[in-house]
């Protein structure tokens, strides 16, 4: 035979042969055809052929023993579905897809696949049917098993999470819809099959839906697969047209009437707090059994609170044998069976797992609340809640269809007829209330394509298909790549693991921290409802008994406590029965107990068929890093779920929630500033459940993309060299790193590069000495004094010109590193020093500059000056800096006069300043002022009292020195005193030039007066021991405190006059100690001999005083006389008067004592002619007083020597008055007297 003949041979076979099979044989067909079209490989074709034909008969061989050997098939006749076994065969014969709609109990998970096996299926490959839960599966594969007459996992097996009871050549396989979906990845066309039930397709959970849109594309390449879809529910229309229109058969579960009775609530009532659903359905109970006698009742409440509640209230009425069932998820198992093995009536309360899931017998009454806790997950918050709503019309009418099975039934509906009427009729399918992370991990690993095209018989909302993405991207997953999204390498494996993702994502991280074997117990304990159990009658003594297992610092580790000492009991006991005993003397679940254990198990074997080990030994001690490691692991996979303390127990939770710990978390009153959740669940309120403490530093890795950063304050650093800033990090809205210092250059490179040209280089805050810096600080410094000399800031451009300058320099550089590279390419910094032309916008004339003097020459000595143009600061105008021990030197009038440049301004400031009698006789003020500039000579005296006699002279305009003194100024008119130390450190300044005169001044010699009595005290005994006064004939002394002290006044008085001198050096000291030796003993026999006669006339007036006041003791005004001379001569000659008068005055006295005695003499003989020349004295003894008083503590020398100047001349005028014929030394009058006067009170 030709090999184009063995080639059709071996294809027409090919129907025939194993559908597992098909596909590898086909493709090997393929190729051998291809190759026969080559000239030369017959005989290898001919090899190729041989062995693929035995591969093909032994495929059609083995098709055939299982046709020969399938089982026998027969019904239960009490079955709804049996009468309707015919139309079932042919429907499944005839159609790719067929929809049978049956009421739980009808028989439709029992009987459906063995009508597949009688209807030719089962043969060239396995009848699959799916269940939503493996209680389910394991329950109808052993029921399946028992009708066929075999025990399961022959003919019949099961499989389910980490469980498989399937032997290679069974014809059924029970199997959880989650096996079927993993064995998509390894068999995407599922050649295992060649029928698939999707057994109660009307809960429509994730699972199933995804089941459907895989098989509706199947079913494209799989024409030979049939499949059967059936529901509980009338909702058959929707699959029927998902699937084509594919024929549906309707099976009738019901076998007696129901009647049904509607009691609803009073909502008043109920608003009111009066009543609640609880009451009614306790009310209906109470009703039944008085009304309508024995017979079992279902009630249906929504939670489990509800449930406890009501079984409490009703065991108080005592029904008469009968038994009060709850009946909810939570349940023990073993309290679950009692609802099959309690004997006798029963009143069963339960939650919507009696809907479907539980098939009770005997049950005659439903009362149905027609509420339930139905999941829903909001993609926005990412949260699962629980509400309490009103069930759909089809979920009601499953609840009362639990009675009626065996008896006529009656359902008391707790609400209105219109109010079902109103209800949807079916519940929204998980699809569209869950997360679908999984799904879309799923999806993309299999390849279907988007998830917008992908066959849903309901399509999940957008946002819910979002979150699913957005949580993948939070587990690191997956990554968007353009518009699409691709799985990680980490995506790729947690595809591979049958899981969630969040737990498949920890056991990674977990694998990367080295902590696997733990992260593996928590992981499976997550898998599973809590194994604790805490009865509501002995509660207290539940949470006595688990107080041992709990971790103040994580829910996590309690778990892991519990799995320790589980397994640590398990190597004592070692059998099952002892471990039961144990399990329920700690309030644990020991089927959950060997749940967790199982799951364990099934992960472990996972992890290592990914080659992750979980390393030897058991659960370790808890460290520190090891409990960071395991909780970072935990935060891998929960990561949307951490939290901030708010208040106590109240946390601040990702994306703007509120979430409160559990109260029955080991966390809940503990107050750690971060958590993480397991789960966030709203029921009552947002719930945290299974908590954990965080260290918020272990956020910012695991966040990885998804953290935010904010940047604030850039700035420039010297110290580093470079522009920084603060970087506040966020996690889903919650800040995690408040203030972390940054560099900022990499971050926003223009606005780092206008940071370090501005505070770095223009400021020139940097920590290098750049010779560049240091050439533009100087000139800038130069250039900026003009400025501050002229008062004017438009000479220099703006920092923002020098700031381009160096922009345009140096490009887009930000950092100390940066610049020196620039300099070492170019060879040198000159390309960064500024020139004049560069800074310059116009330049000043020299000789308007020259008006601004840089220091004050004053005597021997010159002291700097320093301008600063800054209306309003302390500095601005002109300072002149003058040493402290030069300070009380300093004439006072030389820098009143302040700086040519500013004196135009000053004058015109003082004039203007002027009250408006005297300012208006000085208009046009600048007319005056410039006269004022052209003629007025500058004296050595102050400037106010030389302008007042300017004014006087030139303008007749008296100014009194009281109103120049109340003028104000501008501040950088008045020259500004800093009185530096040695250092040149200021030590006090201000516009006062009384600074000068401060306290820090010398106030005699520079020269310490010891020095002076260590030079000259040879010659100073000498004096002391010459200079003496006469005992005898010096009768004033008496009036002084005898000879003894004028002894000691005149030798210290000698002393003040020859040593008053400011001497600053030891040369200076030396040639006046010299000068001193020559004049002392002249000067002081001079001096002596002046104090002799003072007092000799002072004896003589106290006599005259003293012989008048005796012979005139009656002559009131001679008396009165005599009194006012006492006082002139107390005042001319006081107890100091050696020490207060010069010897220069001291020559003057005597004349002035005889003019007392004259005018006392003369008074007493003519009181007529004293009184009016006292009249004429009055005039300027009065002014003098006025003066005296007036005479500010810091007025100017000159006028204080005016004034002293002034009183001797009142001296002078007195004896012109009294005395004429003593003469005076110079002309005086009262008219010389007023011009004196006006002249001092013009001085300031």
């Amino acid at each position: 035979m030709s090999i184009s003949g063995d080639i059709k041979r071996i294809s027409s076979r090919m129907p025939h042969v194993m559908l597992r099979d098909r596909k590898a044989l086909s493709l090997r067909l393929e190729k051998i055809r291809k190759k026969s079209r080559v000239r030369g490989t017959y005989k290898q074709l001919l090899r190729e052929l041989t062995s693929l034909e035995k591969r093909v008969e032994t495929s059609v061989l083995e098709r055939k023993g299982r046709l020969a050997r399938k089982p026998t098939v027969t019904y239960p006749q009490n079955l709804p579905i049996t009468p309707k076994r015919d139309e079932i065969i042919n429907a499944i014969k005839e159609n790719p897809v067929v929809i049978i709609s049956g009421e739980t109990g009808s028989g439709k998970s029992t009987q459906i696949p063995k009508m597949c096996l009688e209807a030719g299926r089962g043969i060239g490959g396995k009848i699959g049917c799916t269940q939503p839960r493996r209680i389910a599966a394991t329950t109808i594969g052993r029921r399946i098993a028992e009708e066929l007459g075999e025990e399961i996992g022959k003919s019949v097996g099961y499989k389910i999470r980490f469980r498989d009871k399937t032997h290679p050549d069974a014809y059924i396989k029970i199997m959880t819809d989650g096996m079927l979906l993993a064995e998509t990845q390894a068999d995407p066309l599922l050649y295992e099959y060649d029928t698939l039930i999707i057994d109660e397709a009307h809960e429509r959970s994730l699972n199933i839906d995804f089941l459907l849109g895989i098989l509706k594309t199947l079913l494209i390449n799989r024409s030979d697969l049939k499949l059967i879809i059936t529901s509980a529910t009338l909702d058959t229309e929707k699959f029927s047209k998902a699937f084509e229109n594919a024929p549906v058969v309707e099976v009738t579960g019901r076998l007696y009437p129901v009647d049904v009775e509607y009691v609803p609530i009073d909502h008043e009532l109920e608003d009111a707090g009066e009543i609640t659903y609880v009451d009614m359905a306790i009310r209906a109970v109470d009703t039944l059994r008085a009304k309508r006698g024995l017979g079992d009742i279902l009630v249906f409440l929504p939670t489990e609170q509800d449930i406890l509640e009501t079984c409490e209230r009703l065991e108080g009425r005592q029904y008469p044998g009968t038994t009060i069932l709850p009946l909810f998820a939570r349940l023990p198992g073993s309290h679950q069976g009692r609802v099959y093995s309690v004997s006798g009536p029963k009143i069963v309360v339960a939650t919507n797992v009696a809907e479907t899931s539980l098939t009770i017998p005997g049950i005659k009454y439903v009362i149905d609340t027609g509420l339930a806790r139905i999941s829903r997950y909001q993609p926005r918050t990412r949260t699962t809640s629980l509400p309490i709503s009103p069930i759909s019309q089809s979920s009601a009418d499953q609840r009362k269809g639990r009675c009626g099975r065996v008896q006529n039934g009656i359902c008391i509906r707790l609400y209105a007829q219109e109010d079902y009427d109103s209800r949807p009729i079916f519940t929204p399918p998980e699809i569209l209330r869950s997360n679908l992370a999984e799904v879309i991990l799923r999806m993309l690993f299999l390849k279907l394509g988007d998830i917008d095209s992908f066959p849903f018989v309901d399509r999940p909302n957008q946002r819910s298909i979002k979150d699913g993405f957005d949580l993948l991207v939070e587990l690191g997953a997956i990554v968007k790549d353009g518009s699409e999204f691709s799985l990680t390498e980490k995506g790729r494996i947690m595809a591979r693991m049958p899981m969630d993702p969040k737990i498949s994502r920890m056991l990674l991280e977990a694998h990367e921290e080295g902590c696997v074997r733990e992260v593996a117990v928590i992981a499976s304990a997550l898998s599973i409802q809590d194994p604790r159990e805490r009865p509501l009658e002995k509660a207290s003594q539940a949470d006595q008994v688990h107080a041992p297992f709990r971790d103040p610092r994580s829910d996590f580790l309690t778990l892991l406590k519990i799995w320790k000492q589980f397994h640590r009991t398990w190597k004592t006991l070692k059998t099952q029965n002892k471990m039961r005993k144990f399990c329920k003397q700690h309030f644990l679940s020991f089927p959950r107990m060997r749940e967790w254990v199982y799951i364990h198990e099934q992960i472990t074997t996972i992890l290592k068929e990914r080659k992750i080990g979980l390393g030897r030994g058991g659960i370790r001690e808890i460290s520190e890093s090891l409990y960071a490691g395991i909780h970072r692991s935990i935060l891998s996979g929960y990561l949307s779920n951490i939290a901030l303390k708010k208040d106590k127990n109240i946390y601040r939770a990702a994306r703007g929630r509120e979430a409160m710990i559990f109260p029955g978390s080991t966390l809940f009153n503990k107050g750690f500033p971060w958590i993480v959740a397991a789960e966030m669940v709203k029921t009552s309120r947002l719930f945290a459940r299974t908590t954990a403490r965080i260290d918020s530093h272990w956020l910012e890795a695991l966040g990885g993309d998804l953290c935010r950063s904010s940047y604030f304050d850039p700035h420039w650093e010297k110290n580093r060299g470079e522009v920084r800033a603060y970087e506040q990090v966020t996690l889903y809205g919650l800040v995690i790193i408040p203030r972390r210092p940054v560099s900022y250059g990499p971050i926003n490179q223009e606005e780092s590069h206008k940071i370090f040209i501005q505070s770095g280089l223009v400021e020139g805050n940097v920590k290098e000495p750049f010779p560049f810096l240091t050439h533009n600080r100087n000139l800038v410094k130069r250039l900026t004094n003009m400025e501050d000399k002229i008062r004017r800031r438009d000479i220099l451009v703006s920092e923002m010109e020098v700031a381009d300058f160096y922009s345009r320099k140096l490009g887009g550089i930000y950092d100390i590193r940066s610049l020196k590279s620039i300099i070492a390419e170019k060879g040198g910094d000159d390309l960064l020093k500024l020139g004049e032309q560069d800074l310059l916008l116009y330049r000043p004339d020299n000789g308007e500059l020259a008006q601004f003097p840089e220091r004050m020459t004053i005597g021997p000595n010159r002291f700097g000056f320093s301008y600063k143009f800054a209306p309003g600061d302390e500095e601005d105008g002109v300072t002149i800096s003058i040493p402290s021990s030069l300070a009380s030197r300093i004439p006072v009038e030389r820098i009143e006069w302040g700086v040519p440049g500013l004196f135009r301004e000053k004058v015109t400031a003082l004039i203007k300043g002027l009250p408006k009698q005297y300012r208006k006789q000085l208009v046009p003020v600048s007319r005056t002022v410039a006269v004022i500039m052209e003629e007025m000579e500058k004296k050595d005296q102050s400037l106010l009292t030389t302008l007042a006699q300017f004014i006087y002279r030139r303008y007749s305009v008296d100014i009194p020195a009281s109103v120049w003194s109340s003028v104000e100024i501008p501040d950088h008119l008045k020259m500004r005193v800093s009185i530096t130390d040695q250092r040149g450190r200021a030590l006090r300044s201000g516009r006062d030039l009384r600074l000068l005169k401060g306290s820090d001044a010398p106030s005699q010699t520079g020269i310490d007066s010891s020095e002076w009595e260590k030079a000259l005290a040879k010659d100073l005994r000498f004096l002391k021991k010459n200079l003496t006064m006469p005992e005898k004939g010096i009768e004033g002394a008496g009036y002084f405190g005898g000879v003894s002290v004028i002894q000691k006044a005149l030798y210290d008085g000698l002393l003040q006059s020859l040593f008053k001198h400011d001497l600053r050096s030891r040369e200076e000291f030396d040639a006046h100690a010299e000068f001193v030796k020559s004049e002392m003993f002249t000067r002081g026999k001079e001096l002596r001999d002046q104090v002799i006669k003072v007092l000799d006339a002072y004896h003589q007036t106290r006599s005259v005083l003293h012989t008048i006041e005796k012979a005139n003791s009656s002559n009131r005004g001679v008396l009165t006389l005599c009194v006012d001379i006492r006082e002139d001569l107390d005042s001319l000659v006081p107890k100091n008067f050696i020490e207060i008068h010069p010897i220069e005055r001291l020559i003057h006295i005597p004349r002035y004592l005889k003019a007392m005695r004259i005018r006392t003499e003369r008074g007493a003989y003519a009181p007529e002619k004293d009184r009016k020349k006292t009249t004429r004295a009055e005039g300027s003894i009065k002014a003098l007083h006025k003066m005296l008083e007036e005479l500010s503590p810091h007025a100017s020398p000159e006028k204080k020597e005016a004034l002293e100047a002034y009183r001797w001349m009142v001296e002078e005028f007195k004896v012109s008055l009294f005395a004429q014929e003593l003469k005076t030394p110079f002309p005086i009058s009262e008219k010389r007297l007023d011009e004196k006067r006006r002249e001092i009170e013009r001085m300031v």
